[in-house]
């Protein structure tokens, strides 16, 4: 591993899984119960590593890809593998944006791209828990928050668009769980009959040695 100059790493914890799970918000109640620094992987992805991963492309001479080739002519099977291949360097950056953190308490580090197979071999799978929805909360989710129910740019086909995006996080949501369980990481499925206090306090108690 590279130099972690101000111990940031070795005191994280990892909350990875599937879109639309509540991680944001677990990670929000338990950064103000126990004073934790939170950091919001997708975030950061979606701006300070944007330009890390134009780079990444250029340099693979991987293509430019429009929105509507990402969402709409491509299959979500052909989505979902690029979203999988892109993870590991993610992570790199998500560790180089750490290390440069300095906390007197645990980071609680939340996303959908932090994967138990990155994370597991470096930092062990008692300090990282895996949210994902069940279908029903899934599609809760989707008809009442506005980001998940909308992709937000112009394509030629929304509807389509949607879709292929919703069958996409299945994807990666499913191989999310398949994933934990071969690294022994807890999976917590969320389905709506606990509100976010009640998944915050599973898991609080997960994580509670190193609270």
């Amino acid at each position: 591993m590279t130099a972690d100059p101000f111990g940031t790493l070795g005191r994280a914890l990892w909350l990875g899984g599937a879109q639309w799970a509540g991680k944001s918000t677990v990670a929000r109640l338990l950064a103000e119960r126990h004073g934790l620094t939170a950091f919001h992987y997708d975030y950061q992805g979606l701006r300070a590593h944007h330009e890390r991963d134009l780079l990444r492309r250029l340099r693979r001479g991987l293509p430019e890809i429009d929105d509507e080739q990402r969402w709409v002519t491509t299959t979500p099977e052909e989505m979902a593998a690029e979203v999988l291949g892109g993870f590991p360097d993610r992570f790199e950056w998500t560790l180089d944006d750490l290390r440069s953190l300095v906390s007197p308490r645990p980071i609680l580090v939340e996303g959908w791209g932090l994967r138990p197979e990155l994370v597991v071999p470096a930092f062990g799978a008692e300090r990282m828990v895996v949210l994902v929805p069940t279908e029903e909360f899934r599609d809760r989710q989707v008809r009442e928050l506005p980001r998940a129910g909308s992709l937000g740019v112009p394509v030629s086909d929304p509807e389509r668009a949607q879709r292929n995006r919703l069958a996409r996080d299945r994807l990666v949501a499913a191989d999310a769980v398949r994933r934990a369980r071969e690294f022994g990481v807890p999976v917590i499925e969320v389905d709506g009959t606990r509100d976010a206090e009640g998944i915050a306090d599973e898991v609080q108690a997960r994580f509670s040695r190193f609270l």
